[in-house]
């Protein structure tokens, strides 16, 4: 098949950098044209160049879609404490899953839940200053990135931050980019405007976090696992002497289970500096519709991820509330898995009846469980029907745009057509 080419605007959904600078070619699969990131293209080759025509399976077994529906409802309707799970999905896709448990009383969590807490217990309990791609792009001067390069992640985010072969006239003539106990991006080692620098650790990044934030208070600190003090110190002057510091981290790949106090050591470096400068931080998480779940379940609820949407009240547990501590300590007796942005996210083992709302690819992994188990396929957000998912960086909205019309129901046509179900199935019991 020849490659015809999906022109913009196209909005790129499978990571939260959201990029919406490149279109979509449609050959054998999708591929992206006009960027070379391996994260657009590994999400767009599970997609074929025509809609999937992928049918409900319950047990391994082909069902059709009544019988999928009326499946989904009696788990529902006997669990006392279904759970949640995944919530890779768009805002309708969020809105829906709500009301529906609203309707059976259901805990929610993310797929990523486990780091999205690192960023929002700090966040309760200390307060951030935080910053936007566009104020990176604009102002930032000095950009330290702690723990991993974004670009590990988040191939485009350099590019994104214009920082690098795209930032003729963009933002400060000349930056600093370093690189806090990390290896440094290869990419900008060529680039004449971009002074890209490293401060190695010897082991320990929450001991190195306290030096740093003990010498820009002036303080001398007890011990430190930094291999160059030389390089920490004209670290902390250059903080001193930036017009606008980014701090950047991946909170996936903060060490250890108590990475919140290393936000929170992130967030004391930026109040120390907006003394005097200005400085913001910017967390990069939240994929697979992880932000926008997160963002849409505080504005209807005025609690995050990990609550319990109980018909008692709501109850916000993040570290009760957790998918794999739920599973394991068999408090719940159904599953709600989503994952609709690709086959990555397979739903975890359990014998509790599972209910997987998921891309076509997720088929086989559904049919090899023990628990009983329904699959139905659903349509990605901007490849087969069109949605809305935050930017990473918290502030942004943006509309997806789809490739083809899709043949398989939305997450958030499906979510309510089930609550319709339960609600009729109590309507007729009463």
């Amino acid at each position: 098949m020849d490659a015809t080419l999906h022109s913009p605007p196209w909005t790129c959904p499978f990571c939260a950098l959201l990029c919406d600078r490149f279109s979509v070619a449609r050959g054998e699969t999708l591929t992206p044209a006009g960027t070379s990131c391996p994260r657009a293209a590994r999400g767009l080759a599970q997609f074929g160049a025509t809609p999937s025509s992928a049918t409900p399976m319950l047990n391994g077994q082909p069902a059709d879609a009544p019988t999928a529906l009326d499946t989904a409802a009696q788990w529902l309707a006997r669990a006392r404490q279904p759970l949640f799970g995944g919530m890779a999905t768009d805002v309708a896709g969020a809105r829906a899953l709500y009301r529906l448990a609203n309707a059976c009383g259901a805990i929610v969590d993310h797929a990523h839940g486990r780091s999205l807490m690192h960023g929002l217990t700090a966040l309760q309990d200390r307060g951030a200053f935080t910053t936007t791609l566009a104020e990176i792009r604009n102002r930032a001067d000095l950009i330290v990135c702690i723990g991993a390069s974004p670009s590990v992640r988040y191939p485009e985010f350099f590019a994104r931050c214009a920082v690098g072969a795209d930032a003729a006239g963009v933002g400060p003539a000349h930056r600093t980019v370093v690189f806090f106990g990390c290896e440094a991006d290869p990419a900008l080692a060529s680039r004449a405007d971009v002074e890209a620098l490293t401060v190695p650790l010897q082991g320990d990044l929450y001991d190195a976090l306290a030096t740093t934030n003990a010498l820009l208070n002036g303080k001398s600190p007890r011990e430190t696992s930094v291999s160059s003090m030389a390089a920490l110190t004209s670290l902390i002057e250059r903080m001193r002497a930036a017009d606008y510091t980014a701090i950047v981290w991946t909170p996936a790949d903060l060490p250890g289970p108590h990475a919140a106090l290393l936000v929170e050591g992130f967030d004391r470096l930026l109040k120390t500096l907006n003394r005097t400068r200005r400085a913001g931080g910017l967390a990069l998480g939240g994929d697979d519709g992880g932000a926008s779940v997160n963002q849409t379940l505080t504005w209807l609820s005025g609690l995050p991820l990990r609550t319990g949407v109980h018909r008692s009240g709501l109850e916000h547990a993040p570290q009760r509330y957790d998918t794999a501590r739920l599973l394991a300590d068999h408090a719940v007796d159904a599953l709600v898995w989503v994952a609709s942005f690709g086959a990555d996210l397979p739903p975890p083992r359990t014998a509790v009846p599972t209910i997987v709302l998921g891309h076509p690819g997720l088929a086989a992994a559904c049919a090899d469980r023990a628990g009983p188990t329904l699959f139905v396929p659903v349509s990605t957000p901007g490849i087969g029907s069109p949605g809305h998912l935050f930017r990473a960086d918290g502030g942004v909205v943006l509309p997806l745009t789809p490739v083809y019309e899709d043949t398989l129901p939305t997450v958030a046509a499906f979510a309510a057509t089930l609550g319709e179900k339960l609600a009729s199935r109590r309507e007729n019991a009463a």
